[in-house]
């Protein structure tokens, strides 16, 4: 009599390192980005850069958020974190880490996320870098200092050319059909279908030479330091929109509806920023979108703090009425878990949510990809920064796709709405042809 074949073996997943040791002052994080395919999260000089790919994956559908949280769990599991820096001196972003973007709508919703090989941080007055060890390594091999991931670049070593000429064209609609666009949403605000919408419109750039995203990221760092500066999987921009910061069981999201441009001019600008204030279509379109982010967090906290008026915050172009809400979560959920809740906020879909989205996807007439959706990062633990990719643009080659949009309430005047994207094209737009 035969024996009975026995279960087939479980495949042996090799282990990886992750050390982490401290370095010295590294000074401007782009500038030693040495990728152009690399990512980026970096705000007033403060932030985290990365390159090398330990691991990848691209994810769609509604449940995006959790199958990008459960495959990281999956992939710090099977590493053994290695931290040479001191209690006193850690700082949010050491260790492991994954950057993400995903797709703002749930179909197809195209998400990816990467775990870089090399992570290169700076945090409050510490720098450190972090380091993957490869899946496969060589024992056999001689070791070729020249190709260490970890050797880093010297200081502007890797400021790359501008791309040259910039021809821009419009996307998915031209100005009169977006336009219209408008006039249908306000339609449908009219008919108490929904009370707010949040219409987007794209331009496409065609340039001389092939774009580096490093030469956006550090056009866009200098002239919005405020903003969060980000790269992943070539969208690249910068929002000042943070969705959910997530540290140690304390969340804070800063929410921008209500939008005014700057002229340059003290009195006119002083006058501007006056009748944004009290302007009823500014305060109610922000008011939307504050409130479907307390309902939101909410189920999550045990304490929250909602401010009763807005402030208003000041960037380059233009100036934006602004909340940041804060509290303590209750429980022990993950960032991602939060933000799966979060998106999208009135901010960029509108109120209600789903008569928003509908709305959108009837009048819009394109596919926002991975605009006006969470990008950022998070750490072993699950805690992170995911702000809303605002300001920003996917890149391919020689050819840049630019997104904006604005907030349609009752009130609202398609003119003024389109001039209001014209601004927000601003920050990609000089800083492409700089």
């Amino acid at each position: 009599m035969s024996s009975p074949a026995l279960p087939a073996a479980a495949p042996v997943v090799a282990r990886r390192t992750a050390k982490t040791v401290e370095v010295t002052d590294v000074g401007p994080l782009l500038e030693r980005l040495p990728d152009p395919h690399g990512v980026a999260w970096v705000r007033a000089g403060e932030g985290l850069v990365g390159w090398g790919v330990a691991a990848r994956v691209e994810l769609s559908g509604p449940d995006r958020f959790g199958l990008a949280d459960r495959w990281w769990r999956a992939q710090v599991a099977r590493l053994d974190v290695d931290d040479d820096v001191a209690d006193g001196r850690r700082r949010p972003g050491m260790g492991p880490v994954a950057f993400a973007s995903f797709g703002f709508a749930d179909f197809p919703g195209r998400s990816v996320v990467v775990v870089p090989r090399v992570v290169l941080g700076h945090r409050d007055g510490v720098s450190w870098l972090t380091v993957i060890s490869p899946a496969d390594p060589d024992p056999d091999a001689d070791p070729d200092p020249d190709a260490d991931p970890a050797a880093l670049p010297e200081p502007g070593a890797c400021i790359p050319p501008s791309p040259g000429t910039v021809t821009w064209s419009h996307g998915a609609l031209d100005a009169a059909e977006w336009l219209t666009a408008v006039e249908r949403a306000l339609g449908r605000i009219e008919a108490g279908d929904v009370a707010k919408v949040v219409l987007a419109r794209d331009l496409v750039a065609q340039t001389a030479a092939p774009v580096d995203p490093r030469h956006l990221l550090r056009r866009l760092a200098e002239g919005y330091p405020s903003c969060w500066t980000f790269a992943v999987d070539g969208l690249v921009g910068a929002t000042p929109e943070l969705l959910l910061r997530l540290r140690s069981g304390e969340v804070t999201s800063r929410v921008l509806a209500g939008t005014v441009r700057r002229t340059g001019r003290q009195d006119a600008d002083f006058a501007a920023v006056a009748a944004l204030r009290t302007s009823g279509k500014d305060l109610d379109e922000h008011e939307y979108a504050v409130a479907s982010v307390a309902d939101s967090l909410k189920p999550f906290c045990r304490e929250l703090d909602v401010p009763a008026e807005p402030g208003v915050l000041s960037l380059a172009n233009v100036w934006h009425l602004a909340t940041d809400v804060r509290g303590t979560l209750a429980g022990h959920e993950r960032s991602l878990d939060v933000v799966a809740a979060l998106h999208p906020s009135a901010a960029v879909g509108g109120t209600p949510r789903a008569a928003a989205l509908r709305v959108i996807a009837e009048v819009e007439g394109m596919d926002r990809g991975r605009y006006a959706a969470p990008v950022g990062w998070m750490d072993a633990d699950g805690d992170g920064e995911w702000g809303i990719a605002l300001r920003c643009a996917e890149v391919s080659g020689t050819q840049v796709r630019a997104f904006a949009g604005c907030g349609i309430v009752a009130g609202s005047a398609p003119e003024a709405e389109y001039a209001e994207t014209q601004d927000k094209f601003v920050p990609v737009r000089e800083a492409l042809e700089s």
